[in-house]
């Protein structure tokens, strides 16, 4: 223990040993030491040595800190003391509060020696998974320091680290814990560590927002207060930004858990908002990074979309334009707002529609676009703050020919209000004004009013400017070619390259794409001039731009000219080149654009971003029309008037075939709408085919029921026919004269029945032959299925005359037994030949009245049972007969349909058959079914052969 306490600063004698040597006595200590205060007492002391000797305790004492970690896992105390070390060996934090005053060499080698450190700390990965292990410990003096060394490893080596904390298992879920820890400081340090572990790694983000990272961090800004509240809602908020930035996959997942909603109540403010602190306009700024990185004009346009409907529909937008119009907001935070409400509602028409219909709070009420435009043509606003209003006013008009043309009409005569000041009037007064930059924003403004507007480019023409008392008014068009042209005042205030710049980028994009709009601009004779003059001199560097924008402002005059100018047609101006300028040197000034170095700045994105005043020159919408029109005007110049002949010729064909086409893809168009049309016909048909069949089924059910019962009948009236023969002989001398007369009178009206039910089953026949002979003539797309209901049909018919003829059985069989018992009462039928024998006549007389009389008794108790057998015979030839004339009116429905869909299908093969012989007519190869058949029957003689 006296070593240490001479470590430690006690009194020795003797002379005192070098840091060096001291640190390498503390590491043999750590290393061979079996006693854990020994062990812990080293530790301790290397930490207080760690700061002041890095270099020395880095180098011989990291293995066995590292060691420690690993075998003293159970001691929460000499862990803490050696992550410590660790941290102050790696972090380069400390290094720069220290050495403030030593030169940058000293300090470079500083931080070149924590990266050191780091580079061989993570030499092995499993250093970084002991470390996520630790991180598990509750004990503060284990997982705080612990957090603070990980967050000081992917500071150095960030990427390095990161790649190894994605294949750990389980490693950023660990992480994540620790915004769940109680301890607020672990906590926050947490947050810095998950703020270093996803910078710039999309997996790690995504894993992030999945272990319900925004809910979190939602709800610890909620706690902490909101835009009020301090540096943890900043923290949450950058870590926010790091994994929506550029993610598309957690944007979605964003918006999709209703998120976008929970962003509102933070853009709340009060009426009062003077005294804002720093850190509450830190906060605000980073909530509307945080809003704009959702509608940000580089994600895709359907994700943007969605997000822009989501804060118009929660209120956010409005909440944002409510900040807007509030007084006493902090300068940064008005510009960023603006640049927050131009991309939430760039290209979204609900949201341009709301944010056209917002007013000021003032006396009278104005527009917000009004009052913004107020701002950006005026030269004592902040440069940041007129570029945010130009974006904002650009936005507006993205996609939005609604609000293009109300902006415009704000300019034309008959809508022009002397009363009030209107955003065309305001944009008037910058183009003319005697600051540049209002030139060039008003300039660039009017552009994006007329951006692919045909219509509105044609109106513009019609504005008219009042120059001075006592002269006419002349157009915009000529007055902005006057201040390009003339040599008075004008020109002195708008010689700046800016306002030139601006000028000409206005004409470029109003006369491109219209040729009413080439013919007024060719109409004002200075112009040619002065455009083949400027291209032509050799200036300076400043305006050679200028002379590219006039060497293209020239060429959109040839490429769009329709020839209605006869002084200026195509050919002239190109001849008027190769005379005064020469077509390279044309092309080489206009080459000049592309290769400005601010040209390739402003195309990168839409927001006009600018380090100073003077190098605002290009706006993005403009460099998207060079790029297009570049091509086409070289091209154009150096075409000669025969190529351009060609080119009409090849045109007006391209024209005529396309037309042709186009009534090709029409005609197939209904085409394809008559073959759907005929499936559905023939779907129809076969479901209605299934329902016949199905009907048929059933009738063949019911009859076979009928059978059934009839033989049931039939056997029931057997027996009991058998039963009354067994009976003995009665007496017939009571029979009267009457019953006889009454039993043929009911012989002679079954007699009537069965002559109707043989005139009724004559008609059926005649009815299936006819339904059967027209279902043969049916053609082929329903034939198969008629076949099966005509044999259903004969098969019913069949069945029907077998019922009809038992019938007729029983009918005669009753009628021979009434024939019987008629001829048994009569006696000269059996009177005997002699008298000799009369008595046994006689006899035998008796017997047989007596045997007819118990028949006729039999069937007189059975009659009324016939009868019901009879009626409910012809109830089921009715309950047939009906069902056959159905089944008839079923398939006359379907024969009808059936030649519909074949004079469909002629139709449609005559039609086919006349596009391809049109095809064949134009030139192209179409192989006709009839030459298909005869090649391949071709072939199966070839064959056989």
């Amino acid at each position: 223990m006296n070593f240490f306490r001479g470590v430690m600063g006690g009194q020795t004698a003797g002379p005192q040993p070098s840091g060096a040597e001291t640190i390498q006595k503390l590491c043999d200590r750590v290393a061979s030491s079996t006693l854990l205060e020994d062990r812990r007492d080293a530790v301790r002391a290397l930490k207080s040595l760690s700061k002041k000797y890095r270099m020395e305790v880095g180098t011989q004492a990291m293995d066995h800190l590292i060691n420690i970690l690993q075998t003293d896992r159970s001691d929460s105390e000499i862990l803490g003391y050696a992550l410590d070390t660790l941290y102050n060996l790696i972090s380069n934090d400390e290094e720069e509060e220290q050495d403030e005053s030593e030169d940058e060499t000293a300090q470079k080698q500083a931080d070149d020696l924590g990266t050191q450190f780091t580079e061989k700390f993570i030499q092995d990965p499993e250093h970084i998974t002991l470390l996520l292990t630790l991180l598990e410990e509750f004990d503060f003096h284990v997982r705080w320091p612990g957090v603070k060394l990980l967050t000081a490893l992917l500071k150095n080596q960030g990427v390095q680290v990161q790649g190894i904390i994605l294949v750990s298992p389980m490693g950023v879920s660990r992480l994540m814990d620790l915004l769940a820890d109680s301890r607020e400081v672990i906590r926050n340090d947490g947050l810095l560590l998950l703020q270093q572990l996803t910078k710039g790694n999309a997996a790690i983000q995504k894993i992030v927002a999945f272990e319900n990272a925004f809910e979190r961090l939602l709800d610890i800004i909620t706690e902490e207060g909101s835009s009020d509240g301090g540096i943890v809602v900043e923290d949450c908020l950058l870590l926010l930004l790091n994994l929506l930035k550029n993610n598309s996959s957690n944007q979605n997942f964003f918006k999709e858990g209703s998120y976008i909603q929970r962003m509102k109540p933070w853009f709340e403010v009060g009426d009062d908002n003077s005294g804002w602190s720093a850190q509450k306009v830190t906060n605000l700024h980073l909530m509307l990074q945080l809003v704009r990185v959702m509608v940000s004009p580089v994600n895709s346009p359907g994700a943007t979309a969605s997000c822009q409907k989501c804060m118009y529909q929660c209120g956010l937008l409005q909440q944002l334009c409510t900040i807007l119009m509030a007084t006493g907001v902090p300068a940064d935070i008005l510009t960023e707002t603006i640049n927050t409400v131009s991309e939430v509602i760039r290209g979204s028409q609900v949201n341009q529609d709301y944010f056209a219909s917002v007013n000021a709070p003032s006396n009278p009420p104005r527009p917000a676009i009004v009052v913004l435009l107020m701002s950006m043509v005026n030269e004592r606003q902040p440069f940041v703050l007129r570029c945010a209003v130009l974006y904002c006013f650009q936005c507006f008009l993205y996609k939005h020919q609604k609000g293009q043309g109300e902006i415009v009409a704000t300019l034309l005569p008959s809508t022009i209000d002397a009363n009030s000041i209107s955003a065309g009037q305001l944009l008037c007064g910058g183009l003319f004004s005697a600051d540049s930059l209002s030139n060039w924003c008003a300039a660039v403004a009017l552009a994006h009013t007329l951006q692919d507007n045909l219509t509105q480019k044609e109106q513009l023409l019609r504005v008219q400017l009042a120059t001075s008392l006592g002269k006419p008014p002349v157009s915009l068009l000529q007055q902005c070619t006057n201040i390009l042209s003339q040599g008075d005042k004008i020109v002195r205030r708008g010689s700046k390259v800016q306002t030139r710049v601006g000028l000409l980028m206005l004409l470029c994009t109003w006369i491109s794409n219209c040729p009413i709009a080439v013919t007024h601009f060719l109409h004002n004779q200075d112009n040619v001039p002065f455009l083949t003059a400027q291209i032509s001199e050799n200036l300076g560097e400043d305006e050679r731009l200028v002379q590219g924008l006039c060497a293209l402002l020239l060429g959109i005059c040839i490429y769009y000219n329709d020839n209605s100018l006869e002084t200026y047609t195509k050919e002239k101006l190109k001849q008027l080149i190769e005379k005064r300028i020469g077509k390279e040197n044309f092309v080489e000034k206009l080459g000049f654009i592309t290769n400005h170095e601010l040209y390739s700045r402003a195309a990168l994105k839409p927001q006009p971003v600018f380090p100073s005043p003077e190098q605002m020159l290009f706006d993005h919408e403009f460099t998207r029309l060079v790029k297009e029109l570049e091509g086409l005007i070289t091209k154009a110049v150096h075409k000669s008037s025969e190529e351009e002949k060609k080119e009409e010729e090849v045109k007006k064909t391209l024209e005529q075939h396309d037309n042709i086409v186009t009534q090709y893809k029409e005609l197939i168009r209904e085409q394809d709408a008559q073959i759907q049309e005929l499936k559905e016909k023939v779907s129809s048909m076969t479901t209605q085919t299934e329902q016949l069949q199905a009907t048929v089924s059933q009738q063949q059910s019911q009859i076979q029921q009928h059978k059934d019962q009839y033989n049931i009948l039939k056997l029931k009236l057997g027996k009991d026919n058998q039963s009354q023969s067994s009976q003995g002989d009665t007496q017939v001398n009571g029979l009267q004269t009457e019953e006889l007369a009454q039993l043929r009178e009911e012989l002679e009206e079954l007699r009537r029945q069965q002559k109707l039910l043989q005139t009724q089953l004559s008609e059926k026949d005649a009815q299936i032959d006819s339904l059967k002979s027209a279902t043969q003539t049916a053609e082929a797309p329903a034939g198969s299925d008629n076949t099966e209901i005509l044999q259903e049909l004969e098969a019913l018919k069949n069945q029907v005359q077998t019922h009809l003829a038992e019938i007729s059985h029983l009918k005669a069989e009753r009628q021979e037994l009434l024939r019987r018992a008629e001829a048994g009462l009569k006696p000269s039928d059996t009177a005997p030949p002699s008298d000799s024998s009369s008595d046994a006549a006689k006899a035998e007389l008796e017997n047989r009245l007596a045997a007819q009389t118990a028949e006729l008794e039999r069937l007189k108790e059975s009659r009324s049972g016939l009868e019901q057998q009879l009626a409910a015979a012809t109830s089921t030839a009715a309950i047939l007969q009906t069902e056959k004339s159905k089944l008839q009116t079923e398939v006359q429905e379907s024969k009808k349909e059936q030649d519909d869909l074949l004079m469909l299908l002629a139709d449609q093969d005559q039609k086919i058959h006349s596009l391809k012989q049109r095809l064949k007519d134009l030139g192209e190869t179409v192989e006709d079914e009839d030459d298909l058949r005869d090649q391949t029957s071709d072939e199966d003689d070839e064959d056989e052969d």
